[in-house]
Formats: C-alpha cells, structure tokens, sequence
C-alpha cells in the first residue's frame, strides 16, 4: 500500500499537476486510511469493497471527525481507488458509488466596502515594507485570488500597463484576471520604491518578497494581514479568504453575472460561486423596491 500511494502521489503530482498542500491533504487522508486497514488486520486489497469502505467512513463518524474531513476523506478515497483501477491493480473501483455525506452550508465571513477600506488604508505608509503590504492587500482584494496564488506571482505574470495577471490556479489552470486602478497604482509604487530595496538577489522572480528578500510565504502574508486587522480596530477574525469573499461578495451585489465571477475566482462548478448570492439578496431587495412599478 505504501508503494501504491507514492505511484499514486506521484500521478496527482506529474499528470493532475497539483499544489504541493493538495499533494499533502491527499497523502494525509490516506495514511489514516491505511492506519485503520492495520487495525482491520492489513485486509487484501482486493478484498475491499464499497461496504468495507462505508464502515470506514461509519469509523471517522464514531470518532467524532467533522463533516467536512470525512468528505475530504471520500473525495480522496475516491481518487486512490480509480487510480487503482485505471493502472489494472484491481477489477473494479470499490469506491464508485461511495457517499459523501451531506455539509451544512455556512455563509462565507465577508466585509462591506467600507470596512475593507478601513482595512487598506490601515497599510498606507512610504517605506518598502509598507508599499509592499499595500500592494498585496489591494491586488487580493481587487482580483479575489486565493492566498497561494498571491504569493506565488511572478514578476512575468503581471502586465501592470494593460492591467491584468496571468494566474495559475488549482491543477496548475491558468486564467487572466483585469486589476483595478487602484491595484495597480499600489503595485507600480511597490515596483517603483520597494521590492528593489527588499530583494538581495536579482534573479528572485517573485513579485512580492519577505524581509529577507525571497518569495513572500503564505504564513508571513496572514501575519501581515492580522496586524493590519488589529491595527484597523477590527474584533472579528480576518483572514485572507475573507478578501477573497468580499470580492465575490460586491461583484454580485454590485451587478456583476454569476459566470463572470466565477471566471474570475477560478472555480470549476458554478455552484461552488452561488453562495455568494445568498449574501446579496439584500441589496436585490433594495433594487426591486426602487424599481418595480408595484413594489
């Protein structure tokens, strides 16, 4: 087995072309697979079958794992076991017809507009450290990427005249997002007065770079974003995907299709970008009213 989930590893790796914290969540889910095969005596691959794996699942569910690690479990599952089959190591996928088990939907945390001001004005400042924060707070707010692709950018990616950016995304996608005039001043100052001063190695192709001069972390880009948090007077727990939301969030409130912002997020299934809506049937409200002849 664990020869299996390295030559499985690997695939997701080299063919799916997936993130190396993907890679991770596969490899961790499947490890505490293999844990509970030791404790069912090490059962013969063959031998395992759609009713082996729900008593697994019924086993995460007795050991008060969460709703959503157990659906991360059979989505991984899932893939081990038709990688499996496709490379002939067994007959059939006992995996096919495996339930994923219901998820209470939870609105997404977002800020209105003018808290997420409150929040970008809290890292105005003139130093290169400053101009830096700035730059990566406005460009995630104003293109709702996801952390790891924020910090991932490379100096190539980034067409500050036309403005827009070349993302790559989940599975190594790639897709163009328009930047905001305001994104873009803050990284033109960035560029202008602050990587040069931060970077100690002119070959570091990453746009935005640590204190000491290398590619920006996802780590160091949430301590960033607490301290700017703190230092707005914020009380409620912001994190980067809060941006991410809020984006998504005042697109729609604001007009914007369904389809566009999922473009735009990088979403594969247009369901995945429907909660935002919920968030908005406010402002839909607001709009009826002030339109409707009847209203």
């Amino acid at each position: 087995m664990d020869i299996l989930l390295s030559e499985f590893i690997e695939y997701l790796q080299i063919e799916k072309g997936l993130s190396i914290n993907t890679l991770k969540s596969y490899k961790s889910d499947l490890k505490k697979f293999m844990v509970y095969l030791n404790l069912k005596d090490n059962i013969a691959l063959e031998k395992i079958n759609n009713d082996f794996l729900s008593g697994y699942i019924y086993y995460l569910k007795k050991n008060n794992d969460s709703p959503a690690s157990i659906a991360r479990q059979v989505s991984s599952l899932r893939g081990f076991f038709k990688f499996l089959y496709m490379e002939h190591h067994l007959n059939t996928n006992p995996a096919t017809y495996l339930e994923t088990p219901k998820l209470p939907q939870t609105l997404p945390h977002v800020l209105n507009e003018k808290e997420v001001n409150t929040l970008l004005y809290a890292s105005d400042g003139l130093n290169p450290l400053q101009l830096r924060n700035k730059a990566m707070l406005e460009l995630l707010y104003a293109t709702g990427m996801r952390v790891s692709e924020l910090v991932n950018i490379e100096l190539r990616q980034l067409n500050i005249e036309m403005a827009y950016i070349r993302c790559i995304g989940k599975g190594n996608k790639e897709r163009i997002i328009p930047v905001g005039s305001m994104a873009v001043n803050s990284v033109k100052n960035y560029l202008n007065s602050g990587r040069g001063k931060l970077i100690k190695n002119s070959q570091e192709n990453h746009l935005f770079v640590n204190n000491h001069g290398k590619g920006m972390t996802r780590q160091g880009f949430w301590k960033i974003l607490k301290k700017c948090a703190i230092e707005s007077g914020f009380d409620k727990n912001i994190s980067p995907h809060t941006l991410r939301h809020s984006f998504a969030t005042h697109l729609l409130a604001n007009g914007a299709n369904l389809r566009s912002v999922q473009e735009l997020l990088g979403h594969t299934d247009v369901s995945t970008t429907q909660i935002y809506t919920h968030l908005t049937k406010g402002k839909l409200k607001e709009i009826y009213l002030k339109t409707h002849p009847r209203a």
